[in-house]
């Protein structure tokens, strides 16, 4: 049978999770290149609201969606890349406007792929709150852990 259209849309972040490699990677990737789009086309400031609103409203369509899809396609599938995509939004909002913006936005992905994938300081243990939230939830973490050291860098150099 074949799992609801909106769900895998939304699930698959916009068919990034369909990506024969790395679709964790290609879903955080797509999210970045979103940002940048965003960033070349908006004020700063709406910016960081409208990534605000994207990582909330997209935290909720998540849920939803890995609820949806897990009993066609198992528990926290990888096709489901949603939750990289709102975990590089979170560190996105420690980018600065203004010079040298492009090496934290390469910081904020890398960053979360390194937390997203080793899953150290407790990241792992949220993927136990099982279903939609349990998908949501580590990448979140992550996320944040990430905007706490990129903003920490930031910080530091000024």
């Amino acid at each position: 049978m074949k799992p609801p259209f909106l769900p895998v849309l939304i699930g698959t972040g916009f068919g990034a999770g369909f990506s024969p490699v790395a679709p964790g990677t290609a879903g955080a990737l797509l999210a970045s290149v979103v940002w940048i789009i965003l960033y070349h086309s908006l004020a700063y400031s709406f910016l960081c609201w409208l990534t605000l609103f994207l990582a909330a409203a997209f935290t909720f369509a998540g849920i939803w969606a890995a609820d949806k899809l897990e009993p066609y396609w198992g528990e926290d599938p990888s096709r489901v890349v949603v939750d990289e995509m709102v975990g590089v939004w979170i560190p996105l909002l420690a980018v600065p406007d203004g010079v040298h913006w492009y090496w934290y936005v390469l910081g904020a992905f890398c960053l979360f792929r390194v937390f997203d994938i080793f899953k150290p300081l407790g990241i792992r243990k949220m993927e136990s709150f099982g279903g939609g939230v349990g998908v949501m939830m580590d990448d979140i973490l992550a996320g944040l852990y990430s905007f706490i050291l990129l903003a920490g860098v930031r910080w530091v150099i000024g």
